[in-house]
């Protein structure tokens, strides 16, 4: 069985209910999510062995980050301990034309504090067959940055597959240092590189040409121009996916994503997501999606996409940061299920 690692933070979530603004709330929905422990949940449900790997404070709150962690499969035994606080991030969701708002509180946060050395990367990578990671990490500070570089340069000695979602957060990078300079060295070690549109140019300085976001259509083809341009920057890259996600209201989003392995462009079905309960943690089941669909059918990139987009479409109907849908509910989707009617 193929065996994946994640890294980065996780959070405990402070989110108001239904559509509350946060001025009207007194009480908020307590969970955890964090990009890459999002990926990690995802790929558990699908049955594969996956390690995620972080730094949590001992303290009563992390320990239950971790039980919860463990209860959907993924494994926690790299997790180091150190620090004072766990990171927080309160949501508060968006409703026709108001969109959701994030406040994070993730200064001075166990992993904001990590540095070189701190994690046996050769003990973690023991049976690894892929690593992954997202730019929220190496947005948190300095030092989570050079571990992330750490963890890559040893996956990549070790002949591990590495992905990246690009996952540009703007309102983290203020520890002096801009995506722009921090990134391409990074992503430089990057077998499978994701995306959308903000992502690109932000962090990579790329535009698509012909895209109308906000007017709710997307052109897959227009992103085939940005692939080979990511390529040509980061020659050991394999596949560049992009996500498309069409913003009709903060309740109805298009989605579907393309896929580019340096010769093909593959495009998936464009999902109508008419009534958005969840879209937090979207992209990162888009990941989770796509990597258990690259190990399960290594030679079938279009079937590896289109599950992608299938899993996430179905992470909008779901509470929370994770994705908690198994293999059958995605393959239903696949197949032209999307009924909903009641399973019995």
């Amino acid at each position: 069985m193929s065996k994946v690692v994640t890294f980065g933070e996780v959070m405990l979530r402070l989110a108001t209910q239904g559509y509350l603004r946060f001025d009207q709330v007194d009480n908020f929905s307590a969970t955890f999510g964090g990009g890459e422990a999002n990926v990690a949940v995802s790929l558990a449900n699908y049955g594969v062995n996956v390690d995620f790997v972080s730094r949590l404070p001992k303290n009563d709150i992390a320990l239950a980050c971790m039980k919860d962690l463990r209860k959907y499969g993924v494994g926690t035994d790299h997790l180091v301990w150190g620090g004072e606080r766990l990171g927080i991030y309160f949501l508060e969701a968006g409703a026709v034309s108001r969109a959701s708002k994030v406040v994070y509180d993730r200064a001075h946060s166990s992993i904001s504090e990590i540095k070189s050395g701190m994690i046996d990367w050769d003990k973690v990578f023991e049976g690894a067959d892929w690593f992954h990671w997202t730019g929220i990490t190496p947005a948190i500070s300095q030092g989570a940055a050079d571990v992330c570089l750490e963890a890559i340069k040893i996956a990549n000695e070790k002949g591990i597959t590495v992905s990246t979602d690009l996952n540009y957060r703007k309102n983290l990078w203020n520890y002096g240092k801009t995506a722009g300079e921090v990134m391409p060295e990074l992503v430089a070690g990057c077998d499978v590189i994701l995306g959308n549109e903000e992502d690109a140019a932000m962090v990579l300085d790329i535009h698509p040409d012909g895209v109308d976001v906000t007017g709710g259509h997307v052109e897959g083809a227009a992103y085939e121009s940005v692939s080979k341009k990511i390529m040509q920057q980061f020659p050991r890259c394999k596949k560049v996916i992009t996500t498309l996600r069409g913003s009709v209201s903060a309740n109805h989003n298009s989605w579907s994503g393309v896929l580019w392995d340096g010769e093909k462009l593959y495009e998936a079905p464009t999902y109508q997501i008419t009534h958005i309960v969840d879209r937090v943690g979207g992209g990162d089941s888009f990941m989770g999606g796509l990597i258990y669909g690259l190990l399960t059918w290594p030679e079938n990139d279009q079937k590896a996409l289109e599950f992608a987009v299938a899993a996430s479409c179905l992470k909008h109907t779901v509470y929370g940061d994770y994705n908690r849908v198994t293999v059958e509910e995605v393959t239903k989707l696949m197949g032209g299920d999307a009924s909903g009617r009641v399973s019995r």
